[in-house]
């Protein structure tokens, strides 16, 4: 089991889940928030049933899954549509990503968190907070060339999330990913080696 956990969060394109898979080269257990929402809402998933109870079965896709798109339209325009999705998700998204922390096998874990600073919840779970930052233009020129998003759909995204400057204030940790690979994964080397020397620094109960 592992106590020690470090939220991982940073824009849209600022790089979070390549330094995610450089921390578990390293041995470090992953828990991934947005892939918990996919298991949630996928075929059986574990929030389809209220989700249909709740908007109907046009959000439901022919495997039983969510209909990504479905939803997007219904809750896009609509804050009290988004709020009680928010409300379906959010606490099991929480529940099992604690429960998956705390069965980790490994020394400590990074809890992949997107809208981390925004939710506000996950701060009093994890002992450092590590945001992944690069200029914003930078992470425009990333999603355009992977999502076949325009640059005005880029920065609505941009827009709904935390600011650069909000997600720098809540950091314990940063890794700027501007440069090159060899830089990152140096980057990641050693705050790797940080939160090893920090969980052994950590008194021991005794028995």
């Amino acid at each position: 089991m592992s106590d020690y956990v470090v939220g991982l969060t940073g824009g849209i394109g600022s790089g979070k889940s390549r330094v995610a898979e450089l921390f578990v080269e390293r041995g470090a257990a992953l828990v991934d928030t947005d892939a918990i929402a996919h298991e949630l809402t996928g075929p059986g998933g574990g929030a389809m049933p209220a989700l249909q109870a709740e908007f109907g079965a046009t959000v439901v896709d022919a495997q039983g899954g969510l209909d990504r798109a479905a939803m997007r339209q219904l809750v896009f325009a609509d804050p009290a549509r988004r709020r009680r999705l928010e409300a379906i998700l959010h606490p099991l998204i929480r529940q099992l990503a604690g429960e998956r922390c705390r069965a980790a096998a490994a020394p400590y874990v990074i809890l992949a968190v997107p809208l981390l600073v925004e939710s506000g919840s996950y701060r009093q779970r994890c002992q450092r907070i590590l945001v992944v930052d690069c200029p914003e233009e930078l992470q425009i020129a990333r999603v355009l060339a992977r999502n076949g998003l325009t640059a005005d759909q880029v920065r609505a995204i941009m827009a709904a999330q935390a600011s650069r400057e909000q997600r720098l204030a809540a950091a314990d940790d940063v890794i700027v990913n501007d440069a090159d690979f060899a830089s990152l994964a140096e980057r990641v080397e050693e705050l790797h080696q940080k939160y090893l020397r920090l969980l052994a620094e950590i008194p021991k109960a005794s028995c």
